[in-house]
């Protein structure tokens, strides 16, 4: 098209927006092809097969009491393709008491009963089930970029999730972390966009995206009362009462929208249920003496008998007992490993020292640059709001899981901050509108060494350490559990073992759900001191608590 100006000058359209669309695209499907490959290529993580078990038995029973420490919505829809294949079932290990921790009981039968179809198609159906949600956080974080800082910021962000290794490696699970990163962005995007034009389609859509959020991880229900808390400060020194007075009808039904679609996606199941009702096993919602553990746990509840016991609960009984399951884990503590040191507890440096050693150094460059330019040059910052909205949900987040201190295991439980981190570094991508080379130049460098080193470990996504750590064969000395060593890598070891049939009989202490021997790998476990043979373990054998295979630490492996 040829537009003729008044002057008769010809004036050729850009094409940049089209070249921004192809580019933004070409990423998505390079992002989705990447976690389509893993999908296919890893074999089943250690909790993988509690959530396809607990969300088969969600579509075969319509309940949600399997695993009820996860809500449900991931789980459900990873395992919908999987239901109309018609696997094999084995419901015998089912317990309807929470505290016993049933779902990874059911996952290692539901591998024992479908065998290798399960690990070879049943798995993977499931996990490219889970795709749309990645693409879904990868495009939120470039449209929400954008409209902050602009669109070389949109471009900025959106690279640095679709490479980021561990959303990679998570994403390629049928875990939830995740599907609740990205739809945690998401919501965010909804919320805003209601904070900048306040009417009533905008706070309905808010409301829907607020009340998928505690569907995908119970960490997201700080977000009812994260939201309020938002406006409040959006709305600093209103002076329109009669606008004030509509933006608060119109805040009140976005939580009362969020209640109703996060019970539905209960089906309302225990909703409503009176507080004093209720079975619990947490001292602090049960009031239970912590003085000793039993098994099972002691059940009392501290509202009983009270005002408070006669009041209904507007959320899913399951929902009230996995947050009392998990707070039991927490009062009580679990074995928790860093740095080569157990203890009974956590600690609450756990995830910022996990991002040092996990985060690609590229990355740290941009938050670095990030904060330089925050502080010293003006123009990179948006404004006050829009900055609040991109950093409360991370500081609440990394705040609020970083107080749990009763154990320490996995980096995801704060991956749900990393949209944000994308989005609030990547303002320094505003160097290159500003015509700032030598800053654009120090950016790009940046971004592909943080690219670079992602890709030189993938497909071992899972398992990535930055270089300062030492890479993943270092990686074991800083942080074990699904930061390093998941069960993810038993095909590879399968195919190893094809290559190299010399390696028999084959020593074999796997860090998985189910029995290897699924696999069609045939092994007997390593001794517990030094012989001569062909031996294979997951390195969270080697630096378990119990040291029995801790003298493999000496030999240096033929393969990694």
């Amino acid at each position: 098209m040829i537009v003729v100006g008044p002057t008769g000058n010809q004036h050729v359209p850009s094409d940049r927006p089209y070249r921004r669309c192809i580019v933004v695209g070409a990423l998505l499907v390079v992002h989705a092809g990447m976690l389509g490959f893993l999908s296919c290529r890893t074999s089943p993580s250690l909790m993988e097969s509690a959530h396809m078990a607990a969300g088969l038995y969600t579509w075969n029973t319509l309940k949600f009491d399997v695993f009820d420490v996860n809500p449900p919505l991931v789980r459900v829809l990873a395992t919908a393709p999987v239901v109309m294949c018609d696997p094999q079932y084995d419901w015998k290990l089912y317990s309807p008491l929470a505290s016993d921790r049933c779902e990874r009981q059911l996952g290692s039968a539901f591998c024992e009963a479908n065998g290798e179809r399960a690990i070879q198609w049943y798995f993977p159906l499931a996990r490219w089930a889970c795709i749309p949600f990645c693409l879904l956080g990868a495009y939120m974080c470039y449209s929400l970029a954008g409209e902050i800082f602009g669109q070389a910021s949109g471009l900025c962000a959106l690279v640095l999730w679709c490479f980021s290794p561990t959303l990679l490696g998570l994403g390629a699970t049928i875990c939830p972390d995740s599907a609740a990163a990205a739809m945690g962005v998401t919501a965010v995007w909804g919320f805003r966009r209601w904070l900048l034009v306040p009417n009533w389609p905008r706070a309905f859509t808010s409301g829907i995206l607020l009340g998928l959020l505690p569907l995908t991880k119970l960490t997201w229900i700080i977000a009812f009362p994260l939201w309020p808390v938002l406006w409040l400060v959006w709305r600093f020194r209103q002076e329109d009462s009669a606008l004030f007075i509509r933006e608060l009808a119109q805040l009140g039904t976005v939580l009362v929208v969020a209640l109703h679609v996060t019970n539905l996606g209960y089906i309302y199941d225990g909703s409503f249920r009176p507080l004093g009702d209720y079975e619990f096993v947490s001292k602090t919602l049960g009031g239970v003496d912590d003085s000793k553990r039993e098994s099972p746990p002691i059940t009392d509840n501290r509202f009983a008998g009270t005002w408070l016991g006669k009041m209904p609960v507007p959320l899913p009984a399951s929902m009230i007992q996995g947050i009392d399951t998990q707070r039991y884990d927490f009062e009580w503590g679990l074995p928790s490993y860093l740095r080569g040191e157990w203890s009974d507890q956590g600690w609450w440096y756990y995830y910022l020292y996990a991002l040092a050693v996990k985060v690609p150094l590229g990355m740290c460059v941009l938050v670095g640059l990030a904060i330089g330019v925050s502080f010293l040059v003006r123009g990179y910052c948006a404004s006050r709001r829009d900055e609040m909205v991109v950093l409360a949900p991370f500081l609440v987040i990394l705040i609020f899981v970083s107080s749990q201190t009763g154990f320490s295991h996995h980096l995801r439980y704060v991956l749900p901050i990393f949209p944000f981190a994308f989005i609030w570094m990547s303002k320094i991508a505003r160097a290159f509108e500003f015509g700032h080379r030598k800053l654009a130049a120090v950016v790009v460098v940046a971004m592909a060494w943080s690219v670079g080193s992602s890709l030189w470990v993938y497909p071992y996504s899972l398992s990535y350490f930055n270089e300062l750590a030492g890479g993943p064969k270092n990686g074991h000395a800083h942080l074990l559990n699904s930061n390093i060593d998941w069960g993810q890598d038993l095909l590879y070891l399968k195919r190893w073992l094809e290559k190299h049939p010399e390696a028999k009989p084959l020593h074999l202490a796997f860090n998985g759900a189910y029995d290897a021997s699924i696999a069609g790998i045939e092994y007997t476990l390593p001794p517990t001191e030094p012989q001569p043979g062909w031996h294979a373990l997951s390195v969270n054998k080697i630096r378990s608590r119990t040291k029995e295979y801790e003298y493999f630490l000496k030999f240096e492996p033929v393969a990694m």
